[in-house]
Formats: C-alpha cells, sequence, structure tokens
C-alpha cells in the first residue's frame, strides 16, 4: 500500500504549487506530530530534499507524497482528502489504521 490523494487534494496541490511557481521537484511532505487521546495529528507541507535512505516516497495522481520511513508505516493506506464546504475547509487525513478518536489506551473510548 501508500500514501494516496484524493483527485481532489491532488488537483489543489497542483494549483497550490502552481500559483507558489514551486520547484517542480516539490513534493508534500507527511509527518506524524503527536497522538494521544484524540488519535494521530498530522503535518503537511511541501518539500523538496528527499532522501532515500530515511524517507519512503509515493506517487499518487501526479503528486509526490514523501514520509520519512519511521512514520510510513503507521501512514500506509492513509488518504489525504480536501475538503471545501460550508463548514470545513482544507487537507484532511483518513487513516485506517488509526482512526479519529482512537488514541491512548485508557481513554474510555
Amino acid at each position: 500500500m501508500a500514501i494516496t490523494l484524493t483527485k481532489r487534494a491532488a488537483e489543489e496541490v497542483k494549483s497550490i504549487m502552481n500559483a507558489q511557481a514551486l520547484d517542480p521537484k516539490t513534493f508534500v511532505r507527511t509527518i506524524i506530530v503527536g497522538g494521544g487521546c484524540s488519535g494521530m495529528q498530522y503535518s503537511l507541507g511541501f518539500d523538496t530534499e528527499y532522501n532515500p535512505l530515511i524517507d519512503a516516497r509515493y506517487e499518487s495522481d501526479g503528486v509526490a507524497v514523501v514520509a520519512e520511513k519511521k512514520f510510513a508505516l503507521f501512514l500506509d493506506g492513509a488518504k489525504i482528502d480536501f475538503l471545501d464546504t460550508p463548514t470545513a475547509k482544507g487537507f484532511s487525513i483518513e487513516n485506517p489504521k488509526f482512526p479519529a478518536g482512537v488514541g491512548c489506551a485508557g481513554c474510555g473510548h
């Protein structure tokens, strides 16, 4: 498996990259910044520094997505989407291995 982007998310990434005139080698870096009772927390950003010794690289709908190998195991199967609704706008990550709200043991979930 891999980390994938929905078509809508890939289009938004391409639009941002184009609007900011980013280097064509730019990719989306995905990291895990925390976890706990409310589940995993993620961060997405643009990057150009890829190291095959520590990074895993995926291609999804014409967009490169990179995660450090130490995070890749936890992100395998995750899907990045872009929401634009009256109540939410931005990127979201659906991770079947760590659904939202499923965090630490003993939290009462």
